[in-house]
């Protein structure tokens, strides 16, 4: 293997480790402000402001806007898929809430595990725009192997009063929910033709979601607005580390595939979400046997149903 490809792969992982420590952060605002939406807004705006300083100096993200503008004008693109953003913005505020509940560890184990089962749907109907995809009984013995090992992870713990099983189950909700969500950002990027464009437009929707979210909350009095802690400060890093994944997937994915890419990428979130727990552990969160067993067979069910899907999508020898 190339140095370069070593640098890749190792870029990968650490793409992985940046949706752990990600998760963290947002976990723990949410745990200090005590409102999970009002932290996902924090996160995603944070984020917003960023992308949006650098798509004043990037040339490139204006043409995608123009590109995208054009393919919803000639209905080639839906324009419900525009929307794909606000799927981001329920996404991480469900994060908010139960990381501080279950630990990134067995978040991790639960979005993966909803990811995989998402994707089975997502490709039998076609939505990422290629066409309606035939599911392998591999890949569906991933997806339930996957879904095992989040059992597996929290078995010791089903009994236990702080592990919330409906904060679980939210895990596996919040997976899928990344799962379609990519599948439509999918559909984007092959209009927009620049990904920094279809995150851009996700951190815009995103981000009024959450407002309007929340505004409604406070109206019907259900939500009320907290300040901001004072720190620590690594606990507003969420939509800075989520910029930086964007450009670390747009560049990386090109050069090393899907597959290759999910493979590393995951190993490293799952490696990154055991360590967290281990050395900053949430509030009655624990490492167990169990738990590591969990993360073991996510990575494994990864692993078989991406070689699956891999060797469906290589076209036929004529």
């Amino acid at each position: 293997m190339s140095t370069k490809n070593q640098r890749l792969d190792f870029l990968a992982a650490i793409s992985g480790v940046m949706i752990a420590l990600q998760a963290r952060a947002n976990g723990e605002l949410s745990h200090l402000i005590g409102n999970g939406v009002e932290a996902a807004l924090v996160s995603f705006g944070s984020g917003l402001i960023i992308i949006s300083i650098i798509a004043l100096f990037t040339p490139s993200i204006k043409e995608g806007a123009r590109n995208l503008r054009g393919a919803v004008a000639r209905k080639e693109l839906p324009k419900w898929t525009l929307f794909a953003g606000a799927l981001g913005g329920s996404f991480v505020a469900v994060q908010t809430h139960i990381v501080p509940l279950i630990g990134v560890a067995i978040y991790s184990v639960a979005s993966i595990a909803g990811q995989t089962a998402a994707s089975l749907i997502v490709d039998r109907i076609g939505l990422t725009g290629g066409g309606k995809k035939h599911i392998t009984p591999r890949r569906i013995a991933a997806a339930f192997f996957t879904v095992f090992a989040v059992f597996i992870s929290v078995y010791d713990r089903i009994d236990a009063r702080n592990l919330s099983l409906i904060a679980v189950v939210m895990g596996c909700v919040a997976g899928a929910i990344v799962g379609v969500q990519r599948a439509m950002n999918g559909q984007i990027n092959e209009h927009s033709h620049q990904s920094f464009t279809t995150s851009l437009l996700n951190f815009i929707t995103g981000t009024t979601f959450l407002v309007i979210l929340i505004l409604v909350g406070v109206a019907l009095g259900k939500n009320e607005l907290s300040p901001l802690p004072a720190g620590p400060w690594w606990i507003y890093t969420g939509g800075v580390i989520g910029v930086i994944y964007i450009a670390f997937t747009s560049t990386i994915v090109q050069h090393l595939g899907v597959l290759t890419f999910t493979l590393f990428s995951v190993g490293g979130q799952l490696a990154a979400s055991l360590v967290i727990d281990l050395v900053s552990p949430t509030d009655g969160v624990s490492v167990s046997a169990y738990l590591v067993t969990g993360l073991a067979m996510t990575y494994i069910g990864v692993i078989a149903g991406g070689v699956s899907s891999s060797r469906v999508q290589k076209p036929k020898r004529r």
